[in-house]
């Protein structure tokens, strides 16, 4: 499996709240952020890793690229507008098959990853696979409607009647996918939950693969919280 991190927010909440650490670079229970990921990556399959981080982290820049990993790990060093344009810097390290993308601040479960990583990889009949929660501690969540089977059928800003899950920012994703990011990114799409609005409008079939809670890492308080969480 090819997997794919975005890191290249400016962590901007963090900083005021006192975190001198870049977002990457901070640790839960005495591992980084990125380091977390890359550790579970590589115990579930990694064929390769590419990851993208910000022109402004000098610090971070250089901790990825003194990286040495067991599979080729791919670097881009780009500013972008949004986590949708950072992911489309990506792609030319994710075509041909499966690949997963997240962001570095996501905290969950690791068995629940490794089963969620099977699931995707030996499904034949969609085109993506993304993690939803029903855990809501997100200031903006996205709610993901989905129908009895957990197909998801649409993507909303704000919550409905029936609401249950939102996203959890990983997203199991095939070259289907690359290329309907290329012409979102053409027609001047931006952020993920727009380009996944497009994923169902364009007829992809989208499933939804439930986790029991996903923290993202926003605030000095959820570090605490995400290291109680995922604690081993």
């Amino acid at each position: 499996m090819k997997y794919a991190v975005i890191a290249a927010g400016e962590g901007s909440r963090l900083v005021e709240e006192g975190i001198i650490e870049p977002k990457p670079l901070v640790k839960i229970n005495g591992e980084t952020m990125i380091d977390r990921l890359l550790r579970i990556f590589l115990e579930n399959r990694a064929e390769s890793i590419s990851i993208v981080v910000n022109n402004e982290m000098t610090v971070v820049q250089k901790y990825v690229q003194g990286l040495k990993l067991a599979v080729p790990v791919n670097i881009v060093v780009k500013s972008t507008a949004s986590s949708m344009h950072s992911f489309y810097e990506l792609t030319p390290y994710l075509k041909g098959g499966k690949f997963v993308l997240t962001t570095v601040d996501t905290m969950f479960r690791e068995e629940e990853f490794a089963e969620y990583v099977l699931e995707f990889d030996k499904s034949t009949d969609i085109d993506a696979l993304m993690a939803v929660t029903d855990y809501i501690d997100d200031e903006k969540p996205l709610y993901v409607e989905t129908d009895d089977n957990l197909d998801i059928t649409g993507f909303k800003d704000i919550v409905y009647s029936g609401a249950r899950y939102i996203s959890g920012g990983i997203y199991g994703l095939s070259d289907n996918a690359l290329d309907i990011l290329k012409n979102s990114m053409m027609e001047g799409v931006s952020r993920m939950r727009n380009y996944q609005r497009c994923l169902v409008e364009n007829g992809l079939k989208l499933k939804a693969y439930p986790f029991s809670k996903i923290i993202d890492v926003d605030h000095a308080g959820d570090i605490e919280k995400a290291a109680i969480f995922v604690k081993r």
